[in-house]
């Protein structure tokens, strides 16, 4: 007789535990709708800045060589103009010799976003040749 009366206390318990796996699918479905919301920003905060490191680099080489002379011009208007072509703002402008240093910003969702890059030839290790 204890058996009949278990099994009826099993059958009574999972009819009330109907619907418990819809809970369960709209937890796990806000919980993907949050780690989305809070990845996707992220994710073109880390876009844009490589972005903005393509265009530091194009705006420091194209002003190390105006200074080298291979182009007419001043070396930080045409970093300033490179910059803005690749959708960056020159901040930072620094002619060290032949060497240039420019600082790049841009601002995406809310974060701004400085990034750095330096051009010019490379130094003059002694008088040997390609190891």
């Amino acid at each position: 007789m204890r058996r009949a009366r278990s099994a009826g206390s099993q059958g009574g318990r999972l009819r009330d535990e109907r619907g418990a796996g819809s809970v369960l699918a709209v937890a796990i479905v806000a919980g993907l709708i949050a780690l989305t919301a809070l990845l996707v920003p992220l994710y073109l905060v880390f876009a844009t800045k490589q972005a903005l490191a393509g265009a530091a680099d194009a705006a420091a080489l194209a002003a190390a060589d105006v200074r080298v002379g291979f182009v007419a011009g001043e070396p930080c208007a045409v970093a300033r103009r490179v910059a803005a072509a690749n959708g960056g703002e020159l901040t930072a402008c620094q002619v060290d010799g032949l060497v240039v240093t420019v600082t790049v910003s841009g601002a995406v969702a809310g974060f701004a976003i400085g990034v750095s890059a330096t051009a010019g030839p490379p130094p003059i290790s002694g008088s040997k040749g390609v190891e």
